[in-house]
C-alpha cells in the first residue's frame, strides 16, 4: 500500500498512543492503525457504503496488509464513532508535514510569498439521521473551514468542522495566518471591518473582494495606472460609516476582466503592484477547485456514521488520504493530474514499491513518443516533388505517420 507508507511508521504511532492514553485498550478486533488503513483504502477506492467496507476486507491481499481476516459494518461504524478525533487530526498534521517538507520552495512562494486561501464549504445532511448539525428548519449540513496554501500544488494548511449554520468569518481567526510575510486570501463572505481594523494593527495581510452595497471615504490617494492596461482604478478608502467607520486606510483595486464584468479587491498590502495583487486574487480558486476534487473523489458526501466524531474523523481522513497521494506525487515525480495517479495506484495497490516505479516508468515512456511533425512534412513534401502522381494524398485511408 504504497500511498498510506506513512501510517505504517512505529514513531507515528508511539507518538500517537503517547498523546492519546489508552486508545486501544478496550479494543480487542480493530486496533486504530487498522481502521485507519481501512478508511484510506476506502477513501481511495471511494466506497460508499459501510458493507463495501467490511466484504473488502474479505480480499487476501487487503487482509493480509491491515492484519484483518473479517470485521463487520457495525464494529467500523462503532469504532468510528469512538476514536477521538484528536487521532485523526494528528494523522492528518503529520502527513501534511511530510509533504511540506518534500514540497520545499516553489515560483509562486518565491515570486509573491507565502499565499494562504481561505474559505468554507457546506455538505448537505438529512436532519433526521443528523439532528446534531442542524442548519435550517427542514434541513442538516456539516461546513468544512479550511485554510489552503498553494505553491504550484494546493495543500490543506489547517481545517475547522462545524455544523453548516456557523457563520464562515466566526472562524477567521482560526484560519488566519498572522505570519507577516504570509498573504490570507479570501471572498467577500469574510467581510469584517472590525476584524480589518484588528488584522491592520497586528501586521496581518489580506486580499477580499469588496462587497457592491460597501460604504467607503475617498482619502485623495491615487495611484497611476496604465490607460491600456487591466488595471482600472488603484486607489486608498476608509471602509464604514458612523460607528462603523475602520480606523485604518486600505487599498481599493479595480481590474478589468476580459471575460467577465470588472472586480474590485481590497487589501491592506500597499507594497504589491495592483496588477501582482490582481493575479494573487485569481489563485483564490484553487480552493474552490480542491473543494470540487474533493467531493467528487473523496468519500466526504457519504458518510459511515452519523455521529459529530465520526463525520469529523472521516473528513480528517479523507483530508490525511489527500496528503498521502500528493506526498507520493511528489516523491515519484509523477508529471500528471493526481486523479490519474489514483487510478493507477488502485490497480496495483499491494504491488510492491519496485513494481509501482516500473510502471509508472513504462507510463512515462508511452507518452514520451510524440509525432515528429516537421520530420512527416518533409518526407510529404519529398513524395511530392519526386513524384507525378499526388492524387493519393487525397485518399482518406493515406495515414502520413506511416511512409
Amino acid at each position: 500500500m504504497q500511498a498510506f507508507q506513512p501510517l505504517f511508521s512505529k514513531d507515528l504511532w508511539k507518538d500517537i498512543h503517547q498523546q492519546v492514553p489508552d486508545l486501544d485498550r478496550r479494543t480487542q478486533k480493530l486496533k486504530t492503525n487498522q481502521l485507519t488503513l481501512l478508511i484510506s483504502n476506502a477513501q481511495l477506492q471511494e466506497y460508499r457504503a459501510l458493507r463495501k467496507i467490511s466484504t473488502s476486507v474479505l480480499s487476501d491481499n487487503l487482509g493480509q496488509a491491515i492484519g484483518l481476516k473479517s470485521i463487520s459494518h457495525s464494529q467500523i461504524s462503532r469504532r468510528l464513532k469512538t476514536l477521538p478525533t484528536k487521532v485523526s487530526e494528528m494523522l492528518f498534521r503529520r502527513t501534511l508535514h511530510k509533504v511540506a517538507q518534500k514540497q520545499g520552495y516553489g515560483k509562486i512562494r518565491q515570486q509573491l510569498g507565502k499565499l494562504y486561501m481561505i474559505d468554507a464549504s457546506t455538505i448537505s445532511l438529512c436532519l433526521s439521521r443528523y439532528p446534531w448539525a442542524v442548519f435550517r428548519k427542514s434541513k442538516a449540513g456539516v461546513k468544512i473551514h479550511l485554510r489552503l496554501s498553494f505553491d504550484g500544488i494546493a495543500l490543506p494548511d489547517e481545517v475547522v468542522i462545524t455544523p453548516a449554520k456557523i457563520a464562515d468569518r466566526k472562524k477567521l481567526d482560526e484560519l488566519i495566518v498572522e505570519d507577516k510575510d504570509a498573504l490570507n486570501i479570501f471572498d467577500r463572505g469574510y467581510v469584517d471591518y472590525e476584524l480589518f481594523d484588528d488584522y491592520c494593527e497586528k501586521g496581518i495581510r489580506f486580499v477580499t473582494r469588496l462587497k457592491n452595497n460597501a460604504i467607503m471615504e475617498f482619502t485623495g490617494v491615487e495611484r497611476p495606472v496604465e490607460e491600456d492596461g487591466i488595471i482600472e482604478e488603484d486607489v486608498d478608502i476608509i471602509l464604514g460609516t458612523g460607528s462603523r467607520k475602520m480606523k485604518h486606510t486600505l487599498r481599493e483595486v479595480t481590474i478589468d476582466d476580459t471575460i467577465n464584468e470588472p472586480f474590485t479587491i481590497l487589501t491592506n498590502d500597499f507594497e504589491l503592484s495592483a496588477e501582482e495583487l490582481g493575479e494573487i486574487y485569481r489563485y483564490r480558486w484553487q480552493i474552490e477547485l480542491f473543494f470540487k476534487w474533493l467531493k467528487q473523489h473523496a468519500q466526504i458526501k457519504h458518510f459511515y456514521g452519523t455521529s459529530e466524531t465520526a463525520v469529523t474523523n472521516q473528513i480528517l481522513l479523507a483530508l490525511m488520504t489527500y496528503c498521502s497521494l500528493m506526498l507520493l506525487k511528489l516523491e515519484v515525480e509523477y508529471p500528471r493530474d493526481l486523479l490519474t495517479l489514483q487510478r493507477l495506484l488502485i490497480t496495483c495497490l499491494f504491488e510492491s514499491y519496485e513494481e509501482f516505479l516500473e510502471k509508472l516508468r513504462r507510463r512515462r515512456r508511452k507518452a514520451a513518443k510524440r509525432i515528429n511533425h516537421e520530420k512527416i512534412y518533409q518526407m510529404t513534401e519529398h513524395y511530392i516533388i519526386t513524384e507525378e502522381d499526388t492524387g493519393w494524398l487525397n485518399d482518406l485511408i493515406y495515414d502520413p505517420v506511416i511512409l
